[in-house]
C-alpha cells in the first residue's frame, strides 16, 4: 500500500476497502455469470422503485422478496472465503442462491396457508425455516463479517439452552420447532422490524445516494471543502473534516467514507506537515461522524424511526447540535495541532477557482429537497423518490454532471449492491432481536446493569452516571466490527433498556429519543475505538501510520462523541427536546466554548503550550461549559476567560512560548 504523499489510485483504494470492509469483498465476474448478477441487481432496484411508487406488498411478502433478492445475490457476488478466486462462481454458490430463492419464495406462494395456520409448524416448514436461518447466517458472514455472526450464534444458543443458564439469565428455553417458527414464520425474528426498514426506507435512500454519486457529487464535496477551508490554518485537515461530513450524507459506511475521502485528504495532510498517525486519525474520526450528520445521516437513523417511535425529522433535528459539536471538536483540535506545529494553509495555486466550484452548487439541491419534504411531513419513501427525481433533473444542468442512460443503469445496480450488506445485517440482527423479545433478555440485561450500578452507590445520580458508563462500554463492545446498521440494532436491543429502567427512580424522565441517541453514538464510535477500530485501521493503511496509535488519536479527536451523549441524557436541550429557542441557543454556545477548552486540553496547546495543570483546568472548564446548567455554565465561563487572559499575558511576556501561526481558524 502506498505510503507516499500521492493520492491512492483506484486500485489501491479498492484493495484497502476489501481489507477492512467486508461489503467490498466481491467477485469480479465476466460473461454469463456477470449478466445474471447484473439482471438480479437491476431487478432488485426496480422492485423497490415500483413498491415505493405504487405501494408495498403485504409485510411478509415485501420482506421475503427483499430478502430473497439479497441472499441470492450475496451468494453469487461474495466468495465463501477471503482468499478464494474471485473471477467465477462455483457450483455450490449457485445452489445456495437457488436455495435462497426457494426458501424466501415459500412465503409469497403459500401466504394464505401460513397466515391461517395455528399452532406449530409442519416438518416441511421446519426444514424451510431452518434453512432460512442457516442461509441468513452464511450471507451475513460473507457480506458483513464474522463479529455479528458470533453474537447471533451466542444469542441463538441462549434461546435454545435457556434452562441451563445461570441465575437470572435462566429462562424456559425454546425447542427447535418453537425457535424456527419464531425466527422465520413470525415478524419477531428474521422478518422483523430491522428487515422491514431495510426493505422500505433504507433501500430507497441508498438508491438516492447512488444517483447522487453518478452526478460526481463526491468530488464536488472535496472541491467545495477545499474552497471553503483549504487556506485556513492546517487547511487539509479542515478539508478532510468538511468533506467527510458532506460525504457522510451519502455514504452508509465509516470505512468506505474513510477510504474514498481519505485517499485524497490524508496525503494532503501529510504533505503539509501533519504526522501520519494524526492525519489518519482526522480522516477516520471525521468519516465516522458522517453517520450522525443530518439531514440524511446513516442507515441506522431510519431504524430509529421504528425503534424509538419518532419521526425522521425529530431524529435529524435532535442530531443537529451533537453533530455540530462533534465536528467542531475535531476542527478545533486540528486547528490547535496546526498552531502547535506552525502549519499554515494550502497555497493559492492548489485552491480550485470559486467560479468553477460554485457553478456546481445545483448538485446540493436534491439534499435541500429531501430536507424540505421531510420537514413538511412527506413519507420517507416519497421523499426518497422525489430526491432521486430531483437528482436526475439537476444533473441535466451541466454536461459533466449529467446522468446519462448508462449512468442511470449504473446507479440502479450500484444502489442495489450497497443494499446487500445492510439486508444481510438486518436479517441477522433480526435473529438477535427475536431472541431478546422471546426470552426477555433485554429487560434482564437492563436490570443487571442497573443493579450493578446500584450495588456500587446509594446515590441515584451516581447510579445513573455508572449505568451510562456501563451502557457505553456494552455498546462499544457490541459495536466492534459490526456495520452501523447492525450495531445500532444490537445496542438498542441489549444496552438501551438499562437507561430506560432508571426512569422510575429519577426525579426526571430520560426521553426515549435521548436513550436511543446515546447507544447510537457509542455503537458508531466503535469504528474508531481500539482494539477493533476498522475506520482508523483503514486510515492507517493510507497514511502509513500505526493502526492502534491512529485509533487512539481518532478517539481523542472524537472526544465530543464520548462526552456529549452523557450531557444530552442529563439535559435534553442539546437534542432540542422540550426546550425554548433561548435555552437551546445558550446550551449550544456554552457547549461550543466547552469544546474549545477540551480541544486545548487534548492537544496540549491553545495560545501557547499547556502544562499538565493548565490542561486539567482546561478540561474542567470544558466539562462545566458543556453541561447545560446555569451555575456550571457561569463557573465554566469564568475559568475559560481566566485561562485565555492568563495565556495572553504569558504570550506578551514571552512570545517564544507560542508560534507564528495566526489564531484565525
Amino acid at each position: 500500500m502506498s505510503t507516499t504523499n500521492e493520492s491512492l489510485s483506484p486500485k489501491e483504494q479498492e484493495e484497502l476497502m476489501q481489507k477492512y470492509d467486508a461489503e467490498s469483498r466481491t467477485r469480479k465476474l465476466k460473461g454469463v455469470s456477470a449478466a445474471i448478477v447484473f439482471i438480479g441487481l437491476l431487478s432488485f432496484s426496480l422492485f423497490h422503485l415500483y413498491t415505493g411508487a405504487f405501494g408495498q406488498f403485504n409485510a411478509y411478502i415485501q420482506r421475503t422478496i427483499h430478502l430473497g433478492f439479497a441472499l441470492s445475490l450475496i451468494f453469487l457476488l461474495f466468495p465463501a472465503r477471503r482468499k478464494t478466486e474471485r473471477n467465477g462462481i462455483p457450483w455450490y454458490d449457485y445452489l445456495l442462491a437457488i436455495s435462497a430463492i426457494v426458501v424466501c419464495g415459500y412465503w409469497p406462494f403459500f401466504y394464505e396457508t401460513l397466515v391461517q395456520q395455528f399452532g406449530g409448524i409442519s416438518t416441511a416448514q421446519l426444514i424451510i425455516g431452518s434453512l432460512a436461518i442457516i442461509l441468513v447466517l452464511e450471507a451475513a458472514r460473507r457480506a458483513v463479517g464474522l463479529p455479528i455472526i458470533i453474537i447471533a450464534l451466542v444469542f441463538m444458543a441462549y434461546a435454545l439452552f435457556g434452562p441451563y443458564m445461570p441465575g437470572v439469565l435462566a429462562h424456559r428455553g425454546l425447542n427447535l420447532e418453537q425457535f424456527v417458527n419464531t425466527m422465520f414464520f413470525t415478524t419477531q425474528g428474521i422478518l422483523g422490524t430491522p428487515l422491514q426498514v431495510s426493505s422500505t426506507f433504507i433501500f430507497l435512500f441508498l438508491l438516492f445516494g447512488a444517483f447522487l454519486v453518478q452526478t460526481g457529487v463526491g468530488n464536488y464535496f472535496n472541491d467545495l471543502a477545499i474552497t471553503i477551508a483549504g487556506r485556513r490554518i492546517g487547511g487539509p485537515a479542515k478539508v478532510a473534516i468538511f468533506s467527510s461530513a458532506l460525504n457522510g450524507t451519502i455514504s452508509g459506511s465509516s470505512v468506505a467514507n474513510t477510504v474514498t475521502t481519505g485517499a485524497y485528504t490524508i496525503p494532503m495532510m501529510k504533505k503539509l506537515g501533519y504526522k501520519p498517525n494524526f492525519a489518519g486519525a482526522v480522516e477516520a474520526a471525521a468519516s465516522t461522524g458522517g453517520q450522525i450528520m443530518p439531514p440524511i445521516m446513516g442507515a441506522a437513523a431510519f431504524l430509529m424511526i421504528e425503534f424509538a417511535g419518532v419521526s425522521y425529522w425529530e431524529i435529524a433535528r435532535a442530531a443537529i447540535i451533537p453533530a455540530t459539536l462533534y465536528f467542531s471538536g475535531i476542527w478545533i483540535m486540528t486547528h490547535f495541532e496546526a498552531k502547535r506545529l506552525g502549519l499554515l494553509g494550502l497555497p493559492p495555486e492548489e485552491i480550485p477557482k470559486k467560479s468553477v466550484v460554485f457553478k456546481k452548487l445545483h448538485l446540493l439541491i436534491p439534499i435541500l429537497v429531501i430536507i424540505y419534504l421531510l420537514f413538511t411531513g412527506f413519507s420517507i419513501e416519497r421523499a426518497a423518490l422525489y430526491g432521486i427525481a430531483s437528482t436526475i433533473f439537476v444533473s441535466l444542468f451541466l454536461k459533466e454532471t449529467r446522468i446519462t442512460p448508462s449512468k442511470f443503469i449504473l446507479a440502479l445496480t450500484s444502489g442495489a449492491r450497497t443494499a446487500l450488506g445492510i439486508a444481510a445485517a438486518t436479517a441477522c440482527a433480526g435473529l438477535i432481536v427475536g431472541v431478546v423479545t422471546t426470552t426477555g433478555l433485554g429487560l434482564k440485561m437492563g436490570n443487571m446493569i442497573v443493579g450493578l450500578a446500584g450495588s456500587m452507590t446509594t446515590s441515584v445520580d451516581i447510579q445513573l452516571l455508572l449505568t451510562l458508563v456501563f451502557t457505553m462500554i456494552t455498546s462499544i463492545i457490541l459495536g466492534m466490527g459490526s456495520p452501523t446498521t447492525a450495531n445500532y440494532i444490537i445496542t438498542s436491543t441489549i444496552a438501551l433498556p438499562a437507561i430506560i429502567a432508571l426512569n422510575g427512580q429519577l426525579e426526571f424522565a430520560i426521553p426515549v429519543l435521548a436513550a436511543h441517541m446515546f447507544v447510537f453514538y457509542f455503537g458508531i464510535v466503535a469504528d474508531i475505538t481500539p482494539p477493533v477500530a476498522l475506520a482508523a485501521f483503514a486510515a492507517s493503511g493510507i497514511s502509513g501510520g500505526e493502526p492502534i496509535r491512529t485509533g487512539v488519536n481518532a478517539t481523542k479527536l472524537a472526544i465530543a462523541a464520548f462526552i456529549i451523549p452523557y450531557m444530552f441524557v442529563l439535559q435534553p436541550q442539546l437534542l432540542m427536546i422540550d426546550s425554548t429557542p433561548l435555552e437551546i441557543g445558550i446550551a449550544f454556545v456554552s457547549a461550543l466554548l466547552g469544546m474549545i477548552a477540551i480541544g486545548g486540553c487534548m492537544i496540549g496547546f491553545w495560545y501557547k503550550k499547556l502544562n499538565w495543570i493548565e490542561r486539567l483546568i482546561s478540561l474542567a472548564a470544558g466539562l462545566l461549559l458543556i453541561y447545560p446548567e446555569g451555575y456550571s455554565d457561569i463557573i465554566g465561563l469564568a475559568v475559560f476567560i481566566a485561562l485565555i487572559v492568563y495565556q495572553i499575558i504569558i504570550m506578551k511576556q514571552d512570545p517564544s512560548k507560542g508560534n507564528g501561526a495566526s489564531a484565525t481558524s
